[in-house]
């Protein structure tokens, strides 16, 4: 973290993460459970895509969209796939009774047990003692949300 900023981005970014996800999780809680996922997602995308656009206000093309579409991967589809589950999965999940914080965590948590191996296997990341202290209070953790009063 050498550049010019880079502390403001390091701490902006995460802060803007956290409260995405926050956010994220009360609108899909109070999405109407009446209406249809695919119509309510339609929404949410055309949304999306407009919201994206303004971006580039902050983040301007510096050598035109085909050049920047040519540097795109499978990565791009891949989390398309990706948002559309996440979506799709907690609105059933919040229609079908799961608390908003119990949901939101529980998930949260099982997801990243599921990318330790891949993080090390793959990414090459380094696991210390603590981080493997916290994953097994991570894993108390979901037992003490699931357990029943």
């Amino acid at each position: 973290m050498s550049k010019p900023g880079s502390m403001f981005l390091f701490y902006f970014s995460i802060t803007l993460a956290v409260a995405s996800s926050a956010l994220y999780h009360f609108v899909a809680k109070s999405t109407p459970s009446n209406v249809n996922f695919s119509v309510s997602l339609l929404v949410t995308y055309a949304a999306a895509f407009a919201a994206t656009l303004l971006t580039f206000i902050f983040f301007p093309l510096e050598n035109g969209l085909a050049a920047e579409f040519k540097k795109l991967n499978w990565a791009s589809v891949g989390l398309s796939l990706a948002i559309v589950g996440i979506e799709f999965g907690f609105l059933l999940t919040y229609r079908s009774g799961w608390n908003l914080g119990i949901a939101a965590v529980f998930v949260n948590v099982v997801a990243s047990l599921i990318l330790l191996p891949v993080a090390v296997f793959v990414f090459k990341d380094r696991v210390s003692w603590v981080n493997i202290a916290g994953i097994f209070v991570c894993l108390a953790g979901l037992l003490m949300l699931n357990w029943k009063r």
